[in-house]
Parts: structure tokens; C-alpha cells; sequence
């Protein structure tokens, strides 16, 4: 007999146990923040529930508390204080440890049935969540919802998808047995029991606190593993409203609720401490490479997910269709003001120019023309201000100032400030685009996070395939597009990706652009070069989270 949440959720299971089998287009979550589909009161009720926390203490009843901390700073300016509880790590470690006998005892259809309420309750809270996220991140409105809340949903459903499959390949018992000749066969009774790892840490990141932490979290949850979600100290709100949901449907469902808690700390020490103890089996991270590299270095004891940074660039050799293209650009390199680990920063484009459906341009013309198309698409202040969002941290502020002086390349189109009505203290920037030549590696060849690109000077196709290559190969990339009307080229570029373990998007001009990434469909990072070596998701993300012990005896 199964448990009754997975009978409840059996269709949506089956569905996305089919969707990531056949990569076709299918979502569990609308997209749309529509009153048709969250019903009517949805958007003033989330709107209110976001404001209730602002200004007052975040009660989680979690065990150690040692006191509050608060500080996140609202990209947006608006003042948030909200205070969190502190609470011992290792008091946390212990209580997971605790809660985690019961949370086996479940099995995994039970498990599975959980984490599937689980989801379907924060989908219904998806317009709280996406003010935490716009709010905390500097996201527009549209995109914190869409990647804050269904899209993240998604990405926590296509995780337990994949649990549910692997766990579904082991048996719960099996009679073994094996012929002897004239004697009689040797019998034996076999059961085989699927164990979690240990407790896993999850770490969170300060632009994508839930799209990037569910993952992690749903895998080594349905995998039946206690979860400690280390929230980004500048984007908290988010990740607390998520645990405190899924405390609430575990204590609701008979499971210690102490099997989910929530880390909140300022100090680096802490979050490492944290990451090397002993019953800590995974660590999930998105961040920059320094403490990435550290997680992988010294977390010996867990496996370590991590995503970090890379240099995402494009070939781009000639087109048909050059104004849809530039178009296609334009919002790559504008959307949340290229604050996304899958944004392109470097597009390689041969000395000579390239052939278009509009004649030959020369690479200065080429330059020309994508400024005049990123001003153009940000024209009108409203586009503007719903793709730009807000500039996360003062770091990336900082980075755009230097591309601006013209330190790192001739400068093509200059940032500019913009001025948001409705966020006064919104700090909102447009994309500067550098000019360089190949040979400036320097420049180009290391992750300048935000909306900051490259419009690089190669010798020929063949010079910017090879380069493209490179670069993945030895600084990593999520993502790589070619636009090019020669079947030759976009065959060598595809054989070059294969070769880097990277992901390549052809000719965009759509309404699909190489920046974005859709669950069940398409692979968040391949693990295969050093921008990650994790990809959401695939087989491999949630089979390691578990073992499976066996006992024996004869029949």
C-alpha cells in the first residue's frame, strides 16, 4: 500500500517521470501570474503575506536558537528588516540526524508523496515568494516569479522525478536462488533497504535563492536525507518561507520537522565548519569559484555539487536573419541585467565580418549595430525596468564602473544609469559592450559577472570555434551559442562542444534565447567542464545521495 500523498500526486509524478524521459515540452506550474490560475485574491494575498514578514522576527522554532540576525539590502531600497533565527549548526546537524530515522521509515514512495505536497504548497504561495525574491535579488517582477517560484518548482519536481525513478530500480525484497545439481538449490531471502547519505547542506546564492537551491534540496530530500539550507546572507526571505512550508507539511505528515532547517549566518567560518562536519554527506553550492574550490578541496567527507563561474560566449559567422538575431542578443544580454550564471559575455566575430540577409557587415559594423539594438529594445523605460531589474551588489556596480572607464576594452556602448519610478533607490544599470582583439585574454577570459560583454575580434570561424573551446575547457561555461548559415561551421562547432561538455544553442532568433534553461527538457550544465560539475538535472545528481543496505538469510 502506498502512502496516500503519493496517490494524491501520482498524475503529476507520472508526468514529470515522463517529461524527463522524453525531454518534450511539459510544466507542473504555470508560468503565468495569472488570477485565473492562482485564483483571484492570489496576488493581493501574496502580496500581503510578503509584506506581513517585513519589519519583525522570523519564527522557525528550530532547535539551538542563540539569537537574530537580520541586514538583507533590498536591491530595490525598500526596507525589509527581517530578523532570522541563529541557531547552533551543530544543534541543527544533530536534530537532522534525529528526524532522519523517521523520514526512512516512510520509504520511498512516502518520501516521494511529501516532497510532491510539498512543492504544490509552495506553488500556491508563488506570488510571497516572488516578492522575497524580487525584492532580495533585484529581479523584475516577471522573472522573480517565472524563476522564483513555478520555474523553481519545477526544478524541485524535476529532482524528485529523478529520485523517484533510481529508487524505484531497487527492490524492497527479492527470493534468490541458485541451482545445486542433483542437490537441493540454495535459497535465500533478500531485503534491500535504500538509506540516505547523511545530512546535506545546501548552499544558497544571492541572485537565484530558490531556482538554484531546490534542486539540491528536493534531491537529497526525496533521496531521504535531513536538509540544512544555508541561505545567502542578502537573500534570505526566500529560502526561510520555504523551509518554514516545509516544516509545516512534515509536522502535518507525522515527520520531525527538525529534518528541514534553515543556517543563517554573515561569517564564512561558520559555512565552512558547517561544510566539513563529519555527518554532512553533500554539499549543494552556486557561487564563485573561490569557495567553491574550497568546498571541493577540503568538504572530503561529502560529495560536493557545485555550480560556479564560466565564460559563456558565442560564435557568431553569418545569419539570414540579422535583425532578429541582433534582437535576440539584445535580450540575452539585457535580461536582469546579466546577473545569470547562463548569460554570454564574450561573442567571437571574425576580423573580415560577417554575411548577412542584409549584405556583408564589417565587425565594427557588427559592433554598431548590437549597441544601437540594446538601446533600442531598452528604449521604453517600462521594458527597461521589467528585464534590467536591479543591480544585485555593490561588487557588480563596481565591475560595470571599471568596463565603463574603458579599462578593460574600447568601450562600444556605455552603461548608463536609470531612474525607477516605482523604486526611487534602485540601482539600475544597461549593459556595457567592450571591443577587444583575441589576443587580449586578459580581458575577456575570466567571469565579470553582470551586464558587462565582449565583442571579440577573431582571426576567422575556424580562430573563434577554437577559442570558443578553449575557453570552456579551461574556464568553464554554462552555455555557448553559433549563428551561422554554413552547415560546415555549425557542425565543427557542435563536435567542439562535445568535446568541451558544454551546451550549445544554434541560430536563435525566437522567442527562446541561450540564456534560458527549461526543466524536464533542457540540462543545467553538463559536469563535464569547470564552470560545474553538476548538471540539474540528470541521474547522476540524485543517485549518489542514496545506498542501499541489504540483509540476507536462508529461506
Amino acid at each position: 500500500m502506498t502512502h496516500p500523498l503519493f496517490d494524491k500526486h501520482r498524475a503529476r509524478l507520472d508526468g514529470a517521470v515522463a517529461a524527463i524521459a522524453s525531454r518534450a515540452y511539459w510544466s507542473a506550474f504555470s508560468e503565468m501570474p495569472s488570477p485565473k490560475v492562482y485564483g483571484e485574491n492570489a496576488p493581493d494575498d501574496g502580496k500581503r503575506a510578503f509584506e506581513a514578514h517585513l519589519g519583525k522576527p522570523f519564527e522557525l522554532g528550530q532547535p539551538g536558537q542563540q539569537g537574530w540576525h537580520g541586514g538583507e539590502s533590498s536591491p530595490y531600497g525598500i526596507a525589509l528588516g527581517v530578523s532570522y533565527p541563529v541557531c547552533d549548526p551543530d544543534a541543527l546537524v544533530a536534530a537532522g540526524h534525529v528526524a532522519m530515522q523517521g523520514w526512512q521509515a516512510v520509504g520511498a514512495d512516502g518520501r516521494t508523496g511529501i516532497c510532491l505536497e510539498i512543492l504544490d504548497r509552495l506553488n500556491k504561495q508563488s506570488f510571497e515568494l516572488a516578492h522575497a525574491v524580487m525584492m532580495t535579488t533585484g529581479q523584475g517582477w516577471m522573472m522573480a516569479f517565472q524563476a522564483g517560484a513555478p520555474h523553481a518548482q519545477d526544478r524541485g519536481l524535476e529532482a524528485v522525478a529523478y529520485a523517484w525513478r533510481e529508487q524505484s530500480f531497487v527492490p524492497a525484497e527479492t527470493v534468490w536462488e541458485k541451482p545445486q545439481g542433483k542437490n537441493p538449490p540454495l535459497v535465500m531471502k533478500k531485503h534491500f533497504q535504500i538509506v540516505g547519505r547523511g545530512t546535506a547542506l545546501v548552499i544558497g546564492c544571492g541572485t537565484f535563492p530558490t531556482w538554484n537551491t531546490y534542486p539540491g534540496l528536493f534531491a537529497a530530500l526525496a533521496t531521504g536525507n535531513p536538509v540544512i539550507v544555508k541561505a545567502h546572507s542578502n537573500a534570505i526571505l526566500p529560502a526561510a518561507i520555504t523551509v518554514r512550508t516545509i516544516r509545516a507539511v512534515l509536522a502535518e505528515n507525522g515527520i520531525d520537522p527538525n529534518l528541514v532547517s534553515l543556517c543563517v549566518t554573515d561569517k564564512r567560518a561558520t559555512t565552512q565548519a558547517l561544510a566539513t562536519h563529519p555527518a554532512v554527506k553533500s554539499v549543494d553550492f552556486t557561487g564563485g569559484n573561490v569557495f567553491g574550490q574550497w568546498l571541493i578541496d577540503n568538504a572530503r567527507q561529502a560529495q560536493v555539487y557545485a555550480e560556479l563561474a564560466g565564460v559563456n560566449n558565442i560564435v557568431i559567422e553569418s545569419t539570414d536573419a540579422y535583425k532578429a538575431m541582433l534582437g535576440n542578443l539584445a535580450f540575452t544580454l539585457s535580461l536582469y541585467s546579466g546577473q545569470m550564471c547562463t548569460t554570454s559575455q564574450a561573442l567571437f566575430v571574425p576580423a573580415g565580418g560577417i554575411d548577412t540577409d542584409q549584405g556583408h557587415k564589417s565587425y565594427d559594423e557588427f559592433c554598431a549595430d548590437l549597441a544601437a539594438a540594446v538601446q533600442r529594445f531598452l528604449s521604453k523605460p517600462e521594458v527597461a525596468h521589467a528585464v534590467l531589474g536591479a543591480i544585485q551588489s555593490a561588487d557588480t556596480a563596481e565591475r560595470i564602473d571599471v568596463a565603463n572607464s574603458g579599462a578593460l576594452g574600447k568601450v562600444v556602448l556605455a552603461s548608463t544609469k536609470l531612474d525607477n519610478p516605482d523604486f526611487p533607490a534602485a540601482n539600475v544599470r544597461t549593459p556595457v559592450l567592450l571591443a577587444c582583439d583575441a589576443a587580449d585574454e586578459k580581458l575577456y577570459m575570466e567571469e565579470r559577472f553582470g551586464p558587462i560583454a565582449f565583442i571579440v575580434k577573431v582571426a576567422d570561424s575556424a580562430a573563434a570555434i577554437a577559442l570558443s573551446e578553449r575557453v570552456v575547457s579551461t574556464h568553464g561555461a554554462l552555455t555557448v551559442g553559433v549563428y551561422s548559415t554554413r552547415q560546415d561551421v555549425v557542425d565543427a562547432m557542435t563536435e567542439a562542444t562535445w568535446r568541451s561538455k558544454v551546451a550549445l544553442s544554434i541560430n536563435l532568433t525566437g522567442g527562446v534565447f541561450v540564456n534560458q534553461s527549461a526543466a524536464y527538457s533542457d540540462y543545467h550544465g553538463t559536469g563535464g567542464n569547470p564552470a560545474a560539475n553538476a548538471s540539474y538535472a540528470d541521474s547522476a545528481f540524485v543517485a549518489n545521495r542514496f545506498r542501499v543496505v541489504q540483509r540476507r538469510y536462508h529461506a
